[in-house]
């Protein structure tokens, strides 16, 4: 029989402990290359949603806690920074194959993307998928050029200008609010096919054709696109309209500086601001501050052309729907709306100079009474506020239900007991006769309208308390009498 010691018997209950445990720790899985269930993937505000397939083995080698991560290289492909756009739930994906939907960022933008997958328990990568285009098209309606003009034309020898409105008129989408995005300039060649001819927000043309503008979404189809604009030669001595742009956009905010005017290119220029010339304005550009209508007259020697724009600073206008003092009763609601022209506002709305937690709408429901201040902020183009105050009292009932008639009030100003109140059955609206005399028998009050306001003017003065008597006579009753004592 072979004896067994006690370092061999400890050396074996050592292996069978910690042998099932590093088999745990070397578990693996591999996982197939994603399938993807799209050939491209154009995304928008109303659809989002793509799906992606991919395998895993063995089932088993996953721990119950594990996750499925997808990631999304950036627009050349490579995973230096990938973007996570799905994470399963912990367990929740235990069985191959497996299936799950992904939203693209609104930041994506290119032809080179590709997808892999990731395991938490154990780490682990898929292969990387296929290549892909694809964009979220921020701005997916049409849009307007020229300010929505068919026709334009050039001098002989000079160009035009043509350029993607901002805002232009109406309900315009214009593509320039959303900095991220580049374009594509078009010529036709016939009805049926185009060229690119140039990108960017604007485009000088000095050849006749027709030339429109579309948002680059590369391979995506798209309707974000503009009109078509027919230019042409103007002949020797017609008035050609051209374009003025501003460098810092239209609005532009004034106080980032002042923005650079500018227009095509010719022999000569005399620039204008609300009609009136300015003087040594003479060159291609004109660099400006101040809003106003400005205008260009450009010289070709045998054509002028002629250019104009409203330009403005960016500023906006804001109004509340109460008047700067309110008066409402305890437990009353004054609902309170901000208007703006501000684009993107933000709202922080303050009471007694302390910001109100979770106010951030253009509403609020003022139940506390104090001196509110709404500050609204612009987020978008030229970052402004505007402030707007206005102050919420309590309201002092003229008519309260006093159980009688008061014998003492005390007329000093400081919003207690200055009036004789009577109960209501007795003031305006009831036809009671109310009349006041002095000690010296002299009326100083009588009327059928009594408001609760006497005295509404100043006593004439006295070391000691004055005793005026008053007569309440409702109407078909006898009258009530009484003394009324003015405290000092």
């Amino acid at each position: 029989m072979t004896k067994t010691t006690y370092p061999n018997y400890f050396f074996f209950l050592f292996i069978l402990l910690i042998v099932p445990h590093n088999m745990k720790l070397e578990a693996q899985i591999v996982i197939g290359t994603p399938e993807l269930e799209f050939s491209q993937a154009c995304a928008n505000e109303t659809f989002n949603s793509f799906a992606i397939n991919f395998v895993f083995n063995p089932e088993s080698g996953i721990d119950p806690s594990n996750q499925f991560i997808v990631e999304l290289s950036e627009a050349d492909g490579s995973f230096i920074n990938p973007e996570i756009v799905f994470t399963s739930n912990p367990g929740a994906i235990n069985m191959s194959p497996a299936t799950f939907d992904f939203a693209l960022p609104t930041t994506t933008a290119g032809e080179g993307y590709k997808i892999r997958i990731k395991s938490t328990q154990p780490a682990t990568y898929s292969a990387q998928s296929d290549s892909f285009a694809a964009y979220y098209k921020i701005q997916d309606s049409p849009f307007t050029i020229n300010n929505l003009n068919a026709l334009a034309s050039f001098c002989p020898g000079g160009s035009y200008l043509l350029t993607i409105d901002n805002p232009g008129t109406g309900a315009n989408n214009s593509p320039l609010n959303y900095p991220t995005l580049s374009f594509n300039w078009f010529k036709e060649v016939t009805t049926t096919t185009s060229i690119i001819v140039g990108q960017g927000p604007s485009l000088s043309v000095s050849e006749e054709g027709v030339y429109f503008v579309e948002t680059n979404y590369g391979s995506c189809t798209s309707n974000s696109f503009s009109n078509r604009v027919w230019v042409t030669e103007a002949t020797s001595g017609e008035l050609v309209i051209v374009s003025i742009v501003s460098s810092l956009g239209n609005p532009f905010c004034a106080s980032d500086g002042p923005t650079t005017l500018s227009t095509i290119a010719g022999n000569g220029y005399k620039w204008y601001k609300d009609g009136d010339i300015i003087p040594g304005a003479t060159s291609q550009t004109y660099d400006t501050n101040i809003s106003g209508d400005y205008s260009v007259r450009i010289d070709y020697g045998s054509c002028e052309a002629t250019g104009s724009i409203e330009l403005q600073t960016g500023g906006f206008s804001s109004s509340l729907n109460v008047p700067d003092i309110n008066l409402i009763e305890a437990g009353d609601t004054l609902m309170v709306t901000a208007t703006t022209t501000a684009l993107n506002p933000g709202f922080m709305w303050f009471l007694d100079n302390e910001l109100i937690p979770n106010a951030t709408q253009n509403t609020f429901d003022v139940t506390e009474f104090g001196t509110y201040k709404l500050i609204i902020e612009q987020t978008s183009g030229c970052v402004l506020t505007d402030e707007l105050n206005f102050q919420v009292n309590e309201l002092i009932d003229l008519f309260p239900e006093v159980e009688k008639i008061p014998n003492l009030i005390s007329p000093n100003g400081d919003g207690i007991n200055d009036f004789w109140v009577i109960p209501t059955l007795y003031v305006s609206g009831t036809s009671t006769e109310v009349v006041i005399f002095t000690n010296q028998g002299e009326a100083v009050l009588q009327t059928n309208d009594y408001s609760n306001n006497w005295p509404e003017d100043q006593l004439s003065s006295s070391n000691v308390n004055q005793v005026y008597y008053y007569f309440i006579t409702p109407k078909g009753q006898e009258p009530k009498k009484g003394s009324i004592t003015i405290i000092k």
